[in-house]
């Protein structure tokens, strides 16, 4: 069976993505008058979101597999890490931080929608054509949501099985196990497209 290199599986996820609204482009309120200097915290976020807003985004919508949702959870996620900032910025890994609060919020959202509104048959929603390079994307969103979740942890956000671990909430042998099945499904079904 031919290797499958999972690292160039996605060239299209890794181009930079605009995300608004930038952290420049919003509004601090603050009390202290313009010469008093800036909070650090703040220049610590500002500096935080900068570096892995779009990389957490990409991550989301992977995971997620809605740019709409995922632009959402990113939003929210940011907001909440900025409101604690003080604590989040002490964490050993930030950005995973921010990626499991943004899953937390979507899998929230997506209950929430389940329980308001009645089920959609296939018949409804006919399926679009995969316009993706060697079906990829459309192999990553067959998996299971924890599988999907840990692979685009381990992969794409490049996070060690301890990081990953830690921003999920698992031990580090379901980490493990779940990237070891999700990456031979991936094989499986992206050689049997071959």
């Amino acid at each position: 069976m031919p290797v499958i290199d999972v690292y160039n599986l996605f060239p299209y996820v890794w181009e930079p993505l605009r995300v608004l609204p930038r952290v420049s482009d919003m509004v601090v309120p603050t009390t202290a008058p313009r010469s008093a200097p800036a909070d650090p915290g703040v220049d610590g976020f500002e500096a935080f979101y900068r570096v892995h807003v779009d990389r957490v985004y990409r991550a989301l919508a992977v995971t997620l597999r809605r740019d709409d949702l995922a632009h959402e959870a990113v939003d929210e996620a940011m907001a909440r890490a900025y409101a604690k900032w003080d604590v989040v910025g002490t964490l050993d890994n930030p950005a995973g931080w921010v990626f499991r609060v943004g899953l937390n919020w979507a899998t929230s959202w997506w209950r929430k929608l389940r329980r308001e509104s009645p089920p959609v048959t296939e018949a409804d929603h006919p399926a679009v054509a995969d316009t993706s390079p060697a079906g990829a994307l459309l192999a990553l969103a067959a998996l299971p949501l924890p599988q999907r979740a840990v692979v685009t942890c381990r992969i794409l956000l490049d996070l060690s099985t301890a990081e990953t671990a830690e921003a999920l909430g698992l031990s580090e042998g379901t980490v493990k196990s779940r990237l070891s099945r999700g990456l031979t499904a991936l094989r499986a079904q992206l050689s049997s497209e071959e």
